[in-house]
This record gives C-alpha cells, sequence and structure tokens, in this order.
C-alpha cells in the first residue's frame, strides 16, 4: 500500500487530482455488509486513489474502523486511512492501536483531536493522554511508520473561540508536528476555502497538500444537522434553495449533485491537489460529480 504523501507526489508529477473518498462505520450488520459489498465496489469503479474510514465520538468504533479499513486494503487493493483521534486515550492505548495498524500493512492515519463522548459537549484531556492534536501527530511522527493527514477547517473549528485565524495559525503547528497532508472539513462557498489556503499558503508558508473537503448534499433537514454540528455555513441563496425543496430528497440529491459539480470545477480551477469526498457511504451523487468532472 502506498503512503498518502507518495501518491500526492506521483498524481503531480502526472498533472491529476487526488481524489479520494471517506466512509464511517455503519452500526448494524446490515450496513457493514451494504458498505463493503455494494458501496465500496461500485465506488472502487471510479478509480479513487485512496479513501478514508472514520472513528466515532470517543473512539467509539475503534475496532470496527481497523477492521473496515483492513478489509479495503486486502479486497480492493485500495490505501485506506484509518482516523485516530486523542478522546479517552492514553498514549499507551494509542501507542497499542499504531501497533496493531502497523501489523495490518495501515500506513495512512489521519490524526484528528476528535469528537467528545456521547452525552459530552466539550473535549477534556484523558489523563495520560493528548490534550492537542499536534500532540498525536508528533507522537506518531516519532514511529516513522505512517504518513500523517490532519484536518482542516476554511470557517475555524466550531470550538476555536478565538477566531478563524488563529485556528488556521493552529493548524500549522499540526503541520510543524509532522502531518504531511490536509483534507478540510465541508463548506460551501469557495471564497471561505480560498481565504484559509491563502493564509495558510501565503502567510504561513505551508507547502504540503490542502485538499477541499466536498458533501454533495443530499436532504435538507440532514445537512442542516451537519452544519450544526460542525459550524459550516450554508449561504443564502443554498438555502433558499434547500428550504424549497424540503419535502422532495430527490430535487436536493440532484441540485447537491450539480452544486458540488460547479464548487469542484472552480476548486480545481483554482489549483487544488485534490478533492475528498465525504460519501455519506452512498454512491450516487459522488459517481455524478465525479463523472460530470469527467474524472471517474
Amino acid at each position: 500500500m502506498q503512503f498518502i504523501r507518495d501518491i500526492h507526489a506521483d498524481c503531480k508529477a502526472a498533472g491529476k487530482p487526488v481524489v479520494s473518498f471517506e466512509f464511517f462505520p455503519p452500526r448494524t450488520e446490515e450496513g457493514d455488509r451494504s458498505l463493503l459489498e455494494k458501496t465500496i465496489p461500485a465506488l472502487m469503479a471510479l478509480k479513487p486513489h485512496y479513501c478514508s474510514v472514520t472513528y466515532g465520538a470517543g473512539g467509539s468504533t475503534r475496532e470496527k474502523t481497523m477492521t473496515i479499513v483492513d478489509r479495503i486494503q486486502k479486497q480492493h487493493g485500495l490505501p485506506a486511512m484509518s482516523h485516530l483521534t486523542c478522546v479517552s486515550a492514553r498514549k499507551e492505548e494509542t501507542a497499542n492501536v499504531l501497533d496493531q495498524a502497523h501489523q495490518l500493512g495501515i500506513k495512512n492515519i489521519l490524526a484528528l483531536r476528535g469528537d467528545p463522548p456521547d452525552g459530552s459537549t466539550e473535549f477534556q484531556k484523558t489523563e495520560g493522554g493528548f490534550e492537542f492534536s499536534s500532540e498525536l501527530v508528533e507522537f506518531i511522527r516519532e514511529r516513522k511508520q505512517f504518513s500523517i493527514g490532519v484536518a482542516g477547517f476554511p470557517e475555524g473549528h466550531i470550538a476555536c473561540k478565538d477566531g478563524k485565524q488563529i485556528d488556521w495559525d493552529r493548524l500549522k503547528r499540526k503541520i510543524d508536528a509532522g502531518a504531511e497532508f490536509v483534507l478540510t472539513q465541508l463548506f460551501f462557498d469557495n471564497n471561505d476555502f480560498y481565504e484559509f489556503y491563502n493564509h495558510l499558503v501565503g502567510k504561513l508558508r505551508v507547502t504540503i497538500p490542502i485538499n477541499p473537503g466536498i458533501l454533495p448534499i443530499l436532504s435538507t433537514h440532514q445537512i442542516k444537522k451537519f452544519t450544526t454540528l460542525c459550524g459550516a455555513t450554508i449561504p443564502v441563496p443554498m438555502m433558499e434553495k434547500l428550504e424549497a425543496l424540503t419535502h422532495d430528497d430527490e430535487a436536493v440529491a440532484a441540485y447537491g449533485i450539480e452544486y458540488a459539480t460547479k464548487q469542484c470545477e472552480e476548486l480545481l480551477k483554482f489549483g487544488v491537489p485534490g478533492v475528498h469526498f465525504y460519501t455519506l457511504n452512498r454512491v450516487k451523487s459522488t459517481r455524478a460529480v465525479l463523472q460530470n468532472l469527467k474524472l471517474a
């Protein structure tokens, strides 16, 4: 399996954007079967360069995340990245997880501070664990076994009360600690990404790949919930359109495909090194966007 840093280097040399997908561990056995036997094989036909698998709040899906990453790599030969968080884990436990990942042939880790466990509203450092994701990045880097990615927030992290530019400066600390690429939180106004990118690259002299995270909208209710949780903004014209289509999920999904296609076209023209799709374990919208972009 390739390191993601090498995937980026190869695609840059070839003049092609990196295409990646994100999946989440389902909560049921039926969901597992659908993801592994239907969704992933269907999306493999689009020839992605790698995928990532999320880590539930509080590390609640730790074992399942590793299992899914392992199966994707072994069954499909696709580099798969495991998310790893600081939540509810001492350094010894994190070391054990990294040992397991290395033994399974997992070469890529997305290092995150992580969401607090269900029932909690604020992150609390675990005694003997990590307080900041930059500490987790440094801990992983010392092992010299993984390519490390981190999250970036074009509108600033929802928990950062000091303003988005302070949050972006903190992202630079993660990069200095050893991160090799950035995947961003979802956003719908490309100007937010451009400001974020220009601050990192122009002011902070960041040179690692910064890939925008794109979510093709599937339903009005769902996207309202997502953006409330992550702090992303829905532009007024988009919200008006979604409100008008509230009770027609098929029409919302079609609009989501159209919007995401235009968003990606502009970002690729801007020169982003790749695009990371939040698939929500679905096929149709991601496939349609990539076909529209002629990247499938």
